[in-house]
């Protein structure tokens, strides 16, 4: 697995960032994707290098994803290089009379009737994950996820690392979630995407398994328990084999052995790269203190059954930071050790007092935590900026005011965005 160019554990990290494209007046999402990277480049290409920020596309062509051209040696200088391009991207998009719109669901639009599947270069992948799931969904073309990379350079650093991992992905979404609203009508689940990510591909179970990846800490048993048998249940359906690699696993992390590395996908985009480098910083020290057992041993971490983690994820994605995780035994592995029951807000919030009393997070990223756990989420900061008033004209209002945000670099903020509307 070793190679002596392998990165060991946080040396470095790969973050990938996925907006869509909507008209700049009706928010309507615009399938034009190809036309500005074709605008920009006078080709249809998947990826575009732009020094250490690339671009590509992805299934639909209403979305594009920002990513960093090979492995970043920090976080904390990212947010200003995505933020550059995400300006440069919507500088482009004038002239398409369009702009990049954040969170990880567009609120109104009809993914049956509005898809639109990428047709160039990649494009055999898609119309072979459409033919076997009918990619015209919201699980399949209404979601926008921030994605992280972190390395291994070893089997002993691979199973210290997917430990860590696991036992952090059921409450990632208590910061995440971006995504009360489908369809227009707010539906009472913090994180609609990965509500409806988790069972987009129930035709084949084993391709997303629990969301949670199983116990396996090993490279073998990874590839034995894991991706054999997601391979071998697709084959039926994938006769010439197009599917059949390690991106076709779908749960909330994935194993990257070509690279080694392992993919974070479960974090709904939020409302600018600020806010999203912001919640990666403070994920990655949580888990660089559980992969040095701050709190608890490796054996213990890696003892936990997905099922035990799935069942706090479902209350989490469900409920967000107000979720009660009753199950004890979990609190304690993040070092509280009293108590019956504890909200998933209140948990980070003893994490973040934890790296912030450790100097473990930068000034601007505290600032951006104070947000998130005072107001909320993002998902619960869109719900009550609503009120009461959940009309398609101030839903569209809120999302535009949210458009703003991206552009500017900025996060959303219930006080903010109250005084801008009573001027406005």
């Amino acid at each position: 697995m070793s190679t002596k160019n392998s990165l060991h554990l946080f040396e470095a990290f790969g973050v990938e960032l996925e907006y869509m494209i909507v008209d700049a007046h009706s928010l309507q999402v615009k399938p034009i994707a190809d036309q500005v990277i074709y605008s920009e480049v006078g080709a249809y290409l998947s990826d575009v290098e732009f020094g250490s920020i690339a671009w590509s596309n992805e299934l639909v062509l209403h979305v594009l994803e920002l990513k960093t051209n090979g492995p970043a040696k920090d976080l904390t200088s990212l947010a200003a290089l995505f933020q550059e391009h995400v300006r440069k991207i919507n500088q482009i998009l004038e002239k398409f009379e369009a702009k990049l719109l954040p969170t990880g669901m567009h609120p109104f639009m009809d993914p049956h009737t509005e898809t639109k599947i990428w047709p160039h270069d990649y494009n055999a992948v898609y119309e072979a994950y459409n033919k076997i799931f009918d990619c015209k969904g919201h699980g399949w073309a209404n979601l926008q996820s921030t994605h992280l990379n972190l390395p291994f350079a070893n089997e002993e650093e691979f199973g210290r690392l997917h430990a860590a991992i696991r036992l952090v992905l059921p409450i990632i979404p208590a910061l995440s979630a971006s995504t009360p609203i489908k369809e227009e009508q707010v539906t009472g689940i913090a994180d609609t995407r990965l509500d409806v990510y988790r069972s987009n591909q129930q035709k084949i179970p084993s391709i997303a398994g629990s969301i949670i990846p199983e116990a396996v800490f090993t490279r073998q048993a990874y590839e034995d328990t894991i991706l054999k048998k997601i391979y071998k249940d697709i084959a039926p359906h994938d006769p010439e084999g197009m599917l059949q690699d390690e991106f076709l696993n779908s749960r909330g992390a994935i194993a990257r052995f070509s690279r080694n590395a392992i993919e974070i996908r479960l974090l709904d985009i939020q409302e600018s790269p600020v806010a999203d480098l912001a919640i990666l910083e403070i994920i990655t020290c949580v888990i660089k203190l559980l992969v040095q057992e701050k709190w608890v041993s490796l054996k213990e971490q890696q003892s936990w059954h997905q099922e035990e983690l799935s069942e706090i994820l479902l209350e989490v994605i469900e409920k967000g930071q107000d979720a009660i995780i009753h199950n004890w035994s979990y609190i304690s592995c993040f070092g509280i050790k009293k108590g019956l029951e504890c909200k998933a807000g209140d948990l980070w919030k003893h994490l973040v007092d934890q790296l912030l009393k450790n100097n473990l997070l930068s000034d601007p990223v505290a600032s951006v935590a104070h947000i998130m756990l005072t107001e909320g989420n993002l998902s619960k900061r869109i719900t009550a900026a609503l009120l009461s008033d959940i009309s398609p004209e101030a839903i569209k209002n809120l999302y535009g005011h949210l458009a703003d945000c991206l552009e500017k670099g900025e996060v959303f903020s219930l006080a903010k965005y109250q005084n801008h509307k009573s001027t406005s």
